[in-house]
């Protein structure tokens, strides 16, 4: 089992516009950290101070980095941190919450920190890298990718935003496929292609130095919004448009502007792009026990 780190100084940044976490949220983590007797800061931001507040935290060189927010928070955070910064405990604060609970499991936020601050070790994530941006849990590549953001918006009851991404995605659907070329094998072509890392992956352990990748080729619009609205990290291999294989490095280009989601957060890729598996993108406060989304 890895050593327990020793934590005294602590930065925590709570985004209260992820859509999981409010200005309670700041005076609770404010009185939860004040119990372990540590040096803290806990900062509230929202909008365009995040990636300032992030910077600023880790510029601090705390022991940790506590971070309740979405995805697109966790995973920045992580990206900024790197192998070599302090420790990154990511809690959930957003709408889908993939990187912590693929982490601590699916709990409230207190009870991730407590466990964490508790009996937490010091782990060395990897993931994949995608035109220059990490992912720690999965990517999906391709037009499937835009059915997440019509997936938010019904959660967030903004129908009428939902709608216009239906009609949106409904015309992305079959418009142009994806070419690929996992591991330099031959060329092939599909609707689109997901990306599994091994903290989420349940066909590999975490000590295996890979990605899993999908091939998800639907043959009817309805197969591509029940790929593209269903649970992309949990239920997708186990749909028959799917297929899986380890894989290392992939490249992967279009006609135009590839859609994506990485660790549920939407993202628009360049035409052309290589993915690679990076095993020591960040290191995390964890449990030693593997949860898995």
């Amino acid at each position: 089992m890895a050593d327990r780190p020793k934590l005294s100084r602590i930065e925590a940044v709570v985004n209260v516009a992820s859509g999981g976490a409010s200005l309670q949220d700041v005076d609770r983590m404010r009185s939860l950290l004040a119990e372990y007797g540590v040096s803290s800061n806990v900062q509230a931001v929202e909008g365009a101070q995040v990636d300032e507040r992030l910077r600023a935290a880790l510029a601090a060189a705390p022991d940790l980095v506590v971070v309740l927010a979405g995805d697109g928070t966790a995973r920045a955070a992580a990206e900024l941190a790197g192998p070599d910064g302090p420790l990154i405990a990511p809690l959930p604060g957003g709408t889908m919450n993939m990187l912590p609970h693929a982490v601590y499991g699916t709990v409230p936020w207190a009870e991730a920190l407590r466990s964490a601050l508790d009996e937490g070790v010091e782990k060395h994530i990897g993931g994949g890298l995608i035109d220059g941006r990490s992912f720690l849990v999965a990517a999906v590549v391709g037009a499937p990718a835009l059915w997440a953001p019509v997936r938010e918006a019904v959660r967030e009851g903004r129908l009428r935003l939902a709608a216009g991404r239906v009609r949106r995605a409904w015309r992305r659907a079959f418009s142009g496929r994806l070419r690929y070329s996992i591991d330099a094998g031959p060329r092939g072509k599909g609707e689109a292609l997901a990306f599994l890392c091994p903290i989420a992956s349940r066909a590999m352990s975490d000590d295996e130095q890979t990605l899993e990748a999908a091939v998800i080729d639907p043959t009817t619009l309805a197969e591509a919004a029940r790929i593209g609205l269903g649970a992309l990290v949990d239920d997708w291999r186990k749909d028959p448009a799917v297929s899986a294989a380890p894989c290392r490095a992939a490249r992967i280009w279009a006609a135009g502007r590839i859609p994506a989601v990485l660790d549920g957060e939407p993202a628009w890729l360049p035409s052309s792009a290589v993915v690679e598996w990076r095993p020591r993108l960040a290191r995390l406060l964890a449990p030693a026990q593997e949860h898995g989304v």
